[in-house]
């Protein structure tokens, strides 16, 4: 190291610094250990860390951790997963290497990451309740939540003392972290019956929302199906701003939703680019990563998808392997859309053709990583020759992958359910974001940014 490091010295002058990471004990055994299970059926299953498990890297600073404890600053417990499939890294993504899924980094921004703190502190009431809610049968459900809620309180201290706990801290960590936690005291699916019930509800008017779209002129009905995805996305029960409208007005409903959104132009208009692509011949093959349950994917999201379809577009669908918030799952993917081609000869066609595929994400995030994607998924893109990806909703779309830069078209659409981010991008409540890119090369005007 002392002759490495002279040379480097040396030969650049002073201008380059030499640093060696030398990892040892309990995380150079993790290490070790992982290194010798990629040689056991290495293309079966990935591995991911379990926020709820990991007792957090803790500094042994006094000034960076006033709990002081009496052993060396490494990690108590540090949790693997085993996950269930290989995540590889999406086709499409124009420079792996550089892809950071995450738009804002906390530990830089500590305004940011006061706020967030805050704020899924706050939301954690809720969070119990419908957990608790969720398992009516289990006696002992109040107690497990109870439990949860204290687990996740207290990751959210540490977190306040030391940002750098778990590595990096994101938004997209935060939610990863209340998911890890809610499993760890068996509360899979919170939003179960609240799923369930806005699915039924949003069947029954599915039916006459594409009647209303196929009555109108082309012009009009490619506006109409961008502002109903939109207003689908409105109804997000992770979001504090649309769970309060939802629990205190059960009336809300689709077109209240759309009558939220703001006049265009929008917080980011690429609407016209876009209006002007689709005159164009259609696109070969779209990948639809898609967000939440109810009358998102069901009055928003398959109008949408019908019209690609009917296009001559093939679709994927890309949903979630298990649950998180009230995002929709593959498998209850597979049942709605089972339940919509009863009804729709279009969508109907394009299952029996498939020309219409579900493919599960393998995330179990509101948020979304395009570098760990399930290789079913991966291999499904690349043989269908992929020319457009659309990424819907905030988790997916403005937390994660806002920057990502793709070898294809790709269309990000969000509604800004949040005050306070709203406000620090320059909008308001239920600002539109709707980014239409082109990759470089191909780009006839650069698309406005906000972040």
């Amino acid at each position: 190291m002392h002759t490495i490091t002279y040379s480097i010295n040396y030969f650049t002058k002073g201008e380059v610094q030499a640093l060696f990471l030398r990892h040892e004990g309990y995380l150079g055994a993790i290490g070790a250990f992982l290194k010798g299970a990629e040689e056991d059926n290495p293309n079966q299953y990935s591995w991911g860390e379990n926020y709820a498990g990991s007792s957090g890297l803790m500094s042994v600073s006094p000034d960076m951790n006033p709990m002081q404890r009496s052993r060396s600053g490494t990690f108590d417990m540090l949790e693997m997963d085993r996950l269930e499939r290989q995540l590889v890294k999406l086709p499409l993504l124009q420079d792996p290497s550089s892809y950071i899924p995450d738009t804002m980094d906390l530990t830089e921004d500590a305004l940011a990451r006061e706020y967030w703190l805050y704020c899924f502190e706050d939301a954690l009431d809720g969070v119990v309740k419908r957990a608790v809610a969720s398992q009516p049968e289990a006696p002992e459900a109040q107690e497990r939540a109870e439990k949860f809620r204290q687990k996740y309180r207290h990751k959210l201290q540490t977190l306040r003392n030391q940002p750098f706990a778990y590595g990096s801290l994101t938004v997209r960590s935060l939610l990863d972290t209340r998911e890890h936690c809610l499993n760890e005291f068996n509360f899979p699916d919170p939003y179960s019956k609240i799923k369930q019930r806005e699915n039924d509800v949003a069947l029954k008017y599915y039916l006459k929302a594409v009647k209303a779209l196929d009555v109108l002129q082309w012009e009009e009905r490619q506006f109409a199906l961008v502002t109903g995805v939109l207003a689908g996305n409105v109804f997000d029960w992770g979001a504090k701003a649309v769970s309060d409208v939802l629990e205190s007005d059960p009336e809300f409903g689709f077109e209240e939703a759309k009558r939220q959104l703001e006049e265009r132009p929008w917080l980011v208009d690429s609407y016209d680019q876009w209006f002007a692509r689709l005159k164009g011949p259609p696109h070969k093959c779209a990948l639809f990563f898609v967000d939440n349950s109810g009358v998102d994917i069901i009055l928003g999201v398959m109008p949408f998808v019908r019209e690609l379809l009917s296009r001559g577009t093939e679709v994927v669908l890309a949903s979630n392997s298990s649950p998180a918030l009230n995002d929709v799952t593959n498998s209850e993917l597979q049942i709605l859309t089972e339940r919509i081609a009863a009804m729709d000869p279009i969508v109907q066609g394009g299952l029996r053709d498939e020309r219409l595929l579900l493919v599960q994400s393998g995330s179990s995030s509101p948020c979304l990583d395009l570098s760990r994607l399930d290789k079913v998924l991966a291999t499904v893109v690349r043989e269908r020759n992929t020319d457009l990806v659309i990424i819907e909703g905030m988790g997916r779309a403005i937390h994660t992958n806002y920057y990502a830069m793709l070898s294809c078209e790709s269309l990000k659409m969000a509604v800004i359910k949040n005050s306070w981010l709203a406000n620090r991008l320059g909008g308001k409540l239920f600002s539109v974001v709707f980014k239409y890119e082109v990759p470089a090369g191909r780009r006839e005007r650069p698309v406005s940014s906000i972040l």
